[in-house]
């Protein structure tokens, strides 16, 4: 089961976390400041300059049929990179960045819009050639004056982690209409290069007499490989494939983008969508509620090949889903009282009660990952953590961070007594059965804030258990506006959200636990984490110079994160379960680090004829 914050998942739908996060920084191929035709963070390209496709592509995969998709809740606008609204599923598609990463490689990127990228050996500046066949949707070329407003306008008017993630940018300078130089604050932020290079392109000429920062129904003017073709709105929007799309023949795009149509559903919630799918109203959905996988399939469609059930590996870091605590408020920024919940949290027994098995426990910001801190600090994280020490918690140098565990019997009473303990160290004493302030006398109440019923029952039975500890619990079930919008005020208490970070985190991290970020309306920063420690080793993760320094910063500061209890984590799988009916066919190689559904599976016209006569009763 998992339940994340809508801006964080369906397909990446914010542009900070999709063109962003994952593009990887760089060294190597462009050092010297030749042009290069890719980059890579700490060793040679997979794919050299005269690359003819990516390995895990069927280059000659045949083109058209439909890939119908589901979502819950609904929608507001078709810009993905403001603050205001809810963005449609898929509204980054039309959109393209001078560098695309593959997905096959933890951290390299090739040039899509960008001809060449060169970086100046003191790593002040970093200069793009753009391709002369770069088209906008309505036939004209893509400026380098279009990338530099692209930058102005997303760091002034776009979602604030642009300007985040941004900030080491002092200028950008257009030296002809298809070259552009950005020049660099901070060479020691290393990725930072490469964060520009996923900056998505908006059109200077069509924002001219239009309103960045506004919602709207309208489809923006993209140059991708998919164009909105439907807007039905809240209800569906639907995406086709450009016939004339200028980067079709790219290596890179080369067995790519096959459906003819993208098309995303909107249900109100995931039992009516699941329905929905056995219905046949759409094609494929990615399950992540454990009991729906285990019980809720064993139909004929399923046992007769007509509906598949598949599980594909996921090599990529699963990142942290957890109850995140609102740190800004005071009964909250005590660590132990934080510590105290998680020991009322009894995983063990949901994990066997109610999820079948099938999660591991989750125990670090950079789960199913080698940044993943596990055992004591090794000498290359203690290095960077000594400085420090006297203001971060002892137990970062002597104890391995491990969630509080139970034999799943629903017994919990062993954690209930620590967790007692941990209460009455930090100021909290039993009265009449309820947990109060031991100096004003103030009961202790928590609200759990969510939007999706499915999550009812694991509240529930958290709730049970801070009951018999005396807290006072309140569930408060809103629609997907009212959760997107209290989270951007900060306006919670207790919450369930899931971060996923790239396989070479750098500055991006800043929006997620950056001081600087608190009060930031919209910041991802949920928990409130304002750490001058924490600010150190995300300065170390983003100077990294090479992977094993990266690993020892990122471990180093997940022990820092894990140990200041922000949140009680959850639990984590590194698989995707996906359910779809029989209708596609796909590269025989999976790409590494992607699902690779929608830029690498196509429609099996034989398939897709017997599925239609099956459904029509004449099989």
């Amino acid at each position: 089961m998992r339940l994340s914050r809508r801006r964080f998942v369906q397909g990446s739908a914010v542009a900070v976390a999709s063109s962003m996060a994952p593009v990887p920084h760089l060294v190597g191929s462009a050092a010297a400041e030749e042009a290069a035709h890719g980059l890579s963070l700490f060793g040679d390209l997979k794919y050299g300059p005269d690359f003819a496709h990516y390995e895990y592509v069927a280059a000659n995969a045949p083109k058209g049929g439909v890939l119908h998709l589901a979502t819950v809740d609904t929608y507001s606008t078709l810009n993905p990179f403001t603050l205001k609204g809810t963005s449609a599923a898929g509204a980054g598609l039309p959109f393209e960045s001078l560098l695309e990463g593959s997905a096959d490689e933890a951290d390299a990127a090739y040039g899509l819009v960008a001809r060449s990228v060169a970086l100046a050996p003191d790593r002040r500046s970093v200069r793009f050639v753009l391709r002369p066949e770069a088209r906008w949707h309505d036939g004209t070329p893509i400026t380098a004056r279009d990338v530099a407003f692209s930058f102005e306008i997303l760091t002034t008017e776009g979602h604030p982690a642009y300007a985040n993630q941004l900030a080491g940018v002092d200028r950008v300078e257009t030296t002809g209409d298809r070259e552009v130089t950005f020049h660099l604050a901070d060479p020691d932020n290393r990725k930072l290069p490469l964060i520009v290079g996923g900056l998505s392109i908006v059109s200077e000429a069509y924002y001219r007499d239009r309103a960045f920062g506004e919602t709207t129904m309208e489809p923006p003017l993209g140059s991708g490989a998919y164009r909105i073709a439907k807007v039905d709105p809240g209800r569906s929007v639907t995406y086709e494939r450009v016939a004339d799309y200028w980067g079709a023949e790219l290596p890179l795009n080369v067995g790519r983008y096959n459906f003819e149509t993208i098309v995303y559903d909107y249900y109100r919630d995931r039992t009516v969508l699941v329905e929905a799918l056995k219905a046949g109203e759409f094609d494929l959905h990615e399950e992540f509620t454990s009991k729906v996988w285990a019980t809720q399939y064993d139909i004929p469609a399923v046992e007769e090949g007509w509906l598949v059930k598949d599980v594909l590996k996921d090599n990529t870091p699963s990142g942290v889903q957890a109850f995140f605590f609102n740190t800004r408020l005071s009964k909250f920024r005590d660590r132990r009282m934080r510590e105290a919940f998680a020991y009322a949290f009894d995983f063990d027994w949901l994990n066997k009660n109610q999820f079948y098995g099938l999660y591991d426990r989750m125990a670090s910001y950079f789960e199913n990952s080698e940044l993943a801190a596990r055992g004591l600090p090794s000498e290359a994280e203690l290095a960077l953590l000594e400085p420090h020490r006297g203001a971060m918690p002892e137990e970062v140098f002597t104890k391995a961070f491990v969630p509080p565990a139970t034999d799943g019997s629903g017994n919990n009473r062993r954690n209930l007594r620590a967790a007692r303990a941990l209460l009455e160290e930090a100021g909290w004493v039993t009265k009449e059965r309820k947990l109060v302030n031991a100096e004003t006398g103030e009961p202790m109440t928590v609200e759990f804030l969510y939007f999706e019923p499915t999550f009812e029952r694991i509240y529930a039975a958290f709730a049970r258990s801070l009951e018999r500890l005396g807290v006072g619990v309140k569930l408060r079930l809103v629609d997907g506006a009212q959760y997107e919008e209290r989270l951007k005020t900060h306006d919670f208490e207790i919450t369930t959200i899931r971060f996923v970070f790239s396989l070479s985190p750098g500055a991006e991290l800043n929006s997620f636990f950056a001081s600087s970020t608190v009060d930031q309306v919209g910041s991802f920063n949920i928990a409130g984490i304002k750490d001058p420690v924490v600010d150190a080793l995300m300065a170390e993760v983003a100077a990294a110079t090479d992977r094993p320094s990266l690993i020892a910063a990122a471990r180093a500061l997940d022990r820092v994160l894990l140990w200041g209890h922000y949140m009680i984590p959850q639990w984590y799988k590194g698989a995707h379960h996906l359910v779809y009916w029989n209708k596609f066919d796909r590269p025989a190689l999976k790409p590494r680090y992607a699902r690779g559904i929608i830029d690498t599976w196509w429609v099996d016209r034989e398939k897709d004829d017997a599925l239609r006569a099956y459904r029509e009763g004449t099989a």
